[in-house]
Formats: structure tokens, sequence, C-alpha cells
């Protein structure tokens, strides 16, 4: 093609083109065949068509080679069809070029596609019909329907045969075109009283090897008395026609004469089968022989047609002629612009002249048509360079500066000279690459975030965002944690920091109980080399949530005794029966306790406080009031769900020792279980022998007690010291197994669940009863004792 040795010759002229191959494969060769070994053969190092970047540049973009660069061979991409690709035209080659960057070589290479006889001869038409009369002279000629074949040369179309052929007898002339025309000539004389009608086969013929062959049938009606063919007056009409020329352009007419008279003598006109080239393109008035135009050609595609028009008369005599076509180039394609080789990016320090892009410029038009001149947008460090037609290279003409520009879009205007003219234009970016002098800078100077207590793993906690001014990879950043300790252990324990996007994640839950709050660092490094950071500072503070219920600590549930409160029966309303102490390790409001009696045996009796716990008598107690009272006390934080606890009291009303010790069965009932004898005896001896024990030690414990406060008593004046609780466990010194009437106590009652210290109430009598698992009733001490109001009956 004419733009391809331009560009050849313009490449020659850069000192680029080094050589030109050329290589023969048939055509029809499977996917992946080698063509040949181009690194060998242009005596390049494989490794030179890898770092060279080598590409195959056809031009008008089919590709049917591809270059293996690792091999360094050329190799069948897709399909080659020699008769699609090049028609009947011979020689039919392929032509493309090898394109090497760093340094910029350019190689020209041709593939000639040879024949193999893959088409038979093909016959247009399923049938020929003659209508030939009895009087035709000896010789007389009848134009028959040329054969088809798509191959050339010795694979093409070679012969005819005629089967029978004892009547007529075959020509086969070659025309200027190299097409080959049979005609039929009659060498018989017909007798149609003898035979109306004739059945031949006609038979094409290739050279092939194998030979292949095509066939149609001839089917010929005798009719009487038309001795007289037409003729035509011209063998050949020549006309011309501008491309793209308006439907329904006349454009010749054919005549021919015919000596006959009559309907022997009129003539009729049409186009002998026409290719799929001028099919829809051309038509002949059947009565006038008028050539018209009904479609639209195209220069580019076909410059010249030709239509076989058939001559004939109604007696079935018949002559042939041909309307050469040639089409006029208008100027209707615009340039076309195709980048052969472009720089993505080009350092800010390119020295001017450095190459940026080489253009090859195509219009399909021919003369001032084709020529093409080309330009740039103005204010561009750029300029555009032509040493031949149709190439030109883009190169620097100033220093570039990527702080002040950092790409550049170069629109490139392309103008042929026809008239009117027509353009093309296309845009190239240019990135400026930058050097990496800008370290990460942080949207905040420090971080601080908070995230809830028994968190999932892997929750993401925040973000933290950094911003880089340098370009492309010198403003990549990266995200990582700097490796610290946090109560001992590493802080990539406690959370993780997506290199990527600077998400922070929880890689542990959190326990607000057990860790508040801690701090770590966060670097944001960029991908320049040498690479550039910065650090910033990240706090995470733990929220508490309501993880943990209350905890009775008084009283306490133990599933070996029975603790029970005894309120004599003369006790006034407001009476302070006992507290319940409760403790929430949450925080705030989550802390916050309040106590409800959830039930009890008497509900009008008792109440509690709600904000300390306080079990108080409502009203008096009378004599239909049960002995054994039972009160389920709630504790509930404030949180959100809000937890609970639980806690029985046990309350005896009695006045006497005797009452209680009636009552206090029926406690001791709902706390057994069914279990044997044995069990429960082993159980009452190992009581009885841990309180003789206990009562032992709570003696001397009050002996030393008492010293110890007479003595802080006189060097005080008076100012006593806060007297701890101690249970009102204690047994009788006299050993006599029996009681006092008469019992005195200093009361002492706890004003604050909160202090541990005890303030004096008001003395009064009551009984404290220690009594075995057996019901049997141990010593008790007559002495003064100092007791909490609330007594304890212990099992």
């Amino acid at each position: 093609m004419a733009w391809q040795v331009l560009a050849l010759a313009f490449l020659y002229g850069l000192g680029i083109v080094h050589g030109q191959i050329v290589y023969s494969v048939p055509e029809e060769m499977p996917k992946g065949s080698i063509v040949g070994n181009i690194a060998q053969d242009l005596g390049l190092d494989v490794s030179r068509l890898k770092s060279g970047k080598a590409r195959l540049y056809t031009g008008d973009g089919t590709e049917y080679v591809d270059l293996m660069k690792d091999k360094g061979v050329l190799f069948i991409k897709d399909r080659i069809d020699r008769e699609s690709l090049c028609g009947q035209t011979t020689p039919c080659a392929l032509h493309f070029q090898i394109i090497l960057e760093n340094p910029m070589e350019f190689y020209s290479v041709t593939v000639q596609i040879t024949d193999i006889n893959d088409n038979a001869p093909f016959f247009s038409v399923d049938k020929m019909a003659f209508e030939i009369s009895e009087s035709s002279l000896l010789g007389a000629r009848f134009t028959l329907e040329k054969a088809i074949d798509s191959d050339v040369g010795i694979n093409g179309l070679q012969g005819y045969a005629l089967n029978p052929s004892d009547i007529f007898e075959l020509e086969t002339t070659t025309q200027t075109d190299d097409v080959k025309s049979v005609v039929m000539i009659l060498k018989k004389s017909l007798d149609r009283e003898k035979e109306e009608s004739l059945s031949l086969v006609l038979t094409a013929t290739d050279g092939g090897d194998p030979q292949m062959s095509g066939t149609v049938q001839i089917h010929i009606k005798v009719l009487d008395a038309n001795d007289n063919a037409p003729v035509c007056s011209q063998r050949v009409y020549k006309v011309s026609v501008v491309e793209n020329a308006a439907k329904g352009t006349m454009l010749n007419t054919v005549q021919a004469s015919d000596a006959d008279e009559g309907l022997n003598g009129r003539v009729s006109y049409a186009l002998s089968k026409p290719t799929s080239e001028v099919n829809g393109l051309f038509e002949i008035d059947y009565t006038t022989g008028v050539v018209k135009l009904i479609g639209e050609t195209n220069y580019e595609k076909t410059k010249r047609y030709q239509l076989d028009v058939l001559a004939k008369d109604h007696g079935g005599h018949s002559d042939t002629c041909k309307v050469i076509i040639d089409v006029i180039d208008a100027n209707d394609n615009s340039p076309v612009i195709n980048v052969m080789s472009k720089l993505a990016t080009i350092p800010e320090n390119s020295k001017a002249g450095t190459v940026v892009s080489i253009l090859n410029i195509h219009d399909q038009d021919s003369g001032d048509n084709g020529h093409v001149q080309c330009s740039i947008n103005d204010n561009m460090p750029f300029i555009l360079k032509s040493t031949s037609n149709n190439f030109y290279s883009l190169v620097t003409d100033s220093e570039l500066d990527r702080e002040r520009e950092s790409v550049f879009n170069i629109s490139v205007t392309c103008t042929d000279e026809g008239s009117p003219p027509l353009s093309s234009s296309m845009t190239l970016s240019l990135q400026i690459s930058d050097v990496n002098d800008n370290a990460p800078v942080f949207e905040r100077s420090s971080y601080e975030a908070s995230i809830p207590e028994n968190n999932s793993p892997g929750i993401s906690v925040f973000t933290v965002k950094a911003t880089d001014v340098d370009f492309n990879q010198n403003a990549r950043i990266s995200y990582m944690l700097e490796e610290t300790t946090i109560n001992g252990a590493a802080a990539s324990s406690y959370v993780s920091v997506n290199a990527e996007s600077g998400v922070i994640h929880a890689v542990r839950s959190f326990d607000y109980e057990q860790i508040k709050q801690f701090h770590f660092h966060v670097k944001a490094q960029d991908g320049g080399s040498p690479p550039l950071s910065t650090n910033v500072s990240v706090r995470i503070n733990i929220q508490d949530q309501n993880d943990n219920a209350p905890q009775i600590l008084y009283p306490v549930q133990s599933s070996g005794s029975l603790v029970a409160e005894i309120v004599p029966r003369s006790a006034d309303v407001g009476y302070l029966v006992s507290k319940v102490v409760a403790v929430d390790v949450d925080s705030g409001q989550n802390a916050w306790l309040s106590y409800k009696l959830l039930k009890g045996s008497e509900r009008v009796l008792f109440e509690v406080g709600t904000q300390n716990g306080e079990i108080r008598t409502v009203r008096q107690v009378t004599d239909k009031d049960a002995v054994k009272q039972k009160l389920a006390i709630v504790v509930e934080d404030n949180g959100q769900p809000s937890r609970s606890a639980t806690v029985n009291v046990n309350v005896a009303l009695a006045d006497s020792f005797p009452e209680v010790l009636s009552e206090f069965t029926d406690f001791t009932r709902d706390k057994e279980y069914n279990d044997n004898l044995t069990f429960y005896l082993v159980l009452a001896l190992a009581v009885v022998s841990f309180l003789f024990i206990v009562s032992i030690i709570a003696i001397l414990s009050v002996k030393c007690y008492r010293w110890r406060r007479e003595r802080m008593f006189y060097k005080s004046n008076g100012n006593l010291p806060v007297i701890p609780y101690y249970p009102p466990l204690y047994a009788d010194v006299g050993g006599t197994g029996t009681l006092q009437h008469v019992y005195n106590y200093e009361v002492y009652g706890t004003t604050d669940s909160r202090r541990s210290d005890v303030k004096c109430r008001r003395p009064c009598n009551e009984s404290i009863v220690s009594l075995d698992a057996a019901g049997t009733l141990p010593h008790v001490n007559t002495d003064k004792l100092l007791m909490d109001d609330q007594v304890s009956l212990l099992l």
C-alpha cells in the first residue's frame, strides 16, 4: 500500500528502519503456526524484543500475524483466507511493521499469502436455459454463464467440458482480465421434429491437486426459424462515475441489433448474473439497454467495475458485451491519525528535543484529497516535526515543570487539501512525573475515638487520613502501626491498621473494667524512593457497657446455713429489720442500683428502701402475722438493658426464744433436700464442732476488744472510735445449759451501706440465739453483747 511505502521511506530517512523481511505462507494455516523466526532473521536477541516492547503495527488494525516475544517468532494469530483478503488480486501479501523502543527501531515485514486449492469452481445459476431455432446455422454461438473460482493461478478455473458433445462443442477464450469465457457452438443442425429439447451438462474444472470441479445443467428448447442473432454495436463500453454519485444516475446505453423482423428481431437486455461486487449497485433497462446506478460506489473499496450485458432476442439468439465503469475519487475520507509510539509519562527534567510520540497520518483519498498537513494547539512546550509525508514526531520544545502543570492534553489536528477540506483531530495526554519531596500530612495533629466494651474483634473503630501533595507513587500512602507496648503487651495485639485505607480495627474485645483507655502511634509513609513518613498519636477510650449484674454482699447466701432476721412483735412502724448491701463493678448509670420487694409472705408488713436497700416495717406486727416471713429482694441496675440479682431474706417475728424455736423447724424444712440420714448426722456433727470453735474465738475477741475500748475511752475522754461489726455467735460460759430471763443488748445499726462504720441507735432487749441442726440449744452467754440490729440464726 502507498502509505506503508511512504512510512517506510520516512523511517529510512530517520535512520530507524534497519531492514525488510519477506516470508511466504499458504493460506488457511492453523492458528499458532510458525511463520518465521523474526529475531534470527533480523539478527536480534530475544531479550531485545522484550526490553524494546516489540509490537506489530499493521495500520488498519487487522492482525492476522502476531509476535511471540519470548521466542522471537511470528505465528498465525487468526485464520487467513486469501480470497477474502485479496480476492483475485495477485500477489497477495500482508504488510506490517515491527516497532522497538529504547532506542526506537522500525522493521518492515511482508508475509506473502500463497493460494491453495480450497475453492471448487461453481456456477452462480442452478441451470441454464436456451431457446434455439432449428434454422440456426452451424457455427452459431451461444454464450454460457462463466464459472467462478475464488482461487487464482493454477488453482483457479482452467477449462470446461460439455456432455454430451455430439451437437455442440465448447470454445474457451481468455479475455484481457484473465477471465475465461465459454461459448457453446452449434456443430450439428437441429431438427425440432426429431428432438424438441436437449439436456446437457457443463463441467468447469480447476488445475489444483486434487482437482476440483463444478457442474450446471443446460436445458435447450429448439424453436422454429429464427436464424439471426442480436449483435452488439460495441464489444466494450467504458464509462466513469464519481464515487458517492446520486442513485439513479444514468451511466451508459448498450445497443444491439437483430436482422430479423417482428418478434424474432426484438432485443432485450439483462446483466449476465452479476457478481456480489456489482449486485445491488447497477441495473440495465430490459428494453432500452440504459445502465443506471442504484447503489453507492466507494473509490477506496473498488476503483473499477465490469458488467457483462446479455443482448437476447425472442428466438433464443444472444450476444454479449462488456460495460467497464471507472470510479472517480471524491474527498469523502477524513485523515486518520495513528499513534505508532507514545510516552505515557515524561520526567519534568527532560531536555528539549525529547521525542514524545511518533504519529502516522493516512488519508485513503488520492491526489490533493490525500495530501495532509498537521499542527498542534498553541501555548504548548511541544512542536510537531515532519520530515516526509505521513509521519510526524512530537518533541519537547522547552523545559517542563510538574508543579506548574502536571498533565498536558496535546490536541493534534490534521487537514487534507481537498475541496472542501476534511480534518481529524485527536488528543494526546502526557503525564509529567514527579520527585518525592513532600512527606505525608495527617488531617489532624492527633486523633481520639471511643469504642464500647465487649466489641466484636475486627470491628472498625475509625479512620486516620493523610495526604501527600506529590504525584503518583510518591503520593501513594501506606499506613502502619508503630510498635509500642500497651500494659506490657504489643500495640498490634490491641488494634490493627489497614495499610491502604487507614481504617483502624480492634483486634480483641475490650473490657472497661480492665482497661479504660490506651494510646498508640500510626505512621503514614509514601511510596517514594527513599520514602518519607509522618507519625500521629491516637487515643482510644473504652466506653462502659452494662455487662455486669449487681453482686449481693449482704446478706450472704449459703447453701449450708439459713440466716434469719428476728423482729420483735413490739417493733414500731419503720423498724429497721435488715439492710441489703450490693455493688456493681460497672460505672456511671450502669452502677446505679435500686431495690424493690419482689414478694413476701405478708407484702403489707415490710417495705424496701429503693435507694438504700433498708428493710423496714410499714405497720405494727399483729398476732395474725406468721412467725416465719420470707422476703425476695430484687437489686436492679440502671443500665440499658438493666441487669438484676435476687436475694432471699428470712424474718422471724418473735418476742421470746421458745417461740422462735417452735418455728425454726419450718425454716430448716424449706432448705432440706431428700438426702439420706447419714449425711445429716455427719453434717450436724461438723456444724456443732465448728460453732464451738467459733464461740471460743469470739469470746476471746470480745474480751480483747473490751480491754482496748476501755483503754481508748480513758485516753480519748469518751470519744470512742468506730465499732466494727461482730457476728452474734456466743456461748454460755457458765456451762449451765440454761438461759437467764433477762438479756441486755447494745444495738448498733449501719447508717450507710457504702461505709463500714457503725453508729449506736438505742438499747433494746432482744434474744441472741444459736441453734445447731439437731435443734439442741448450745450455751448462751448472758454478758452484755455488742450486736447489729440484724440477728442471725445459723444452721
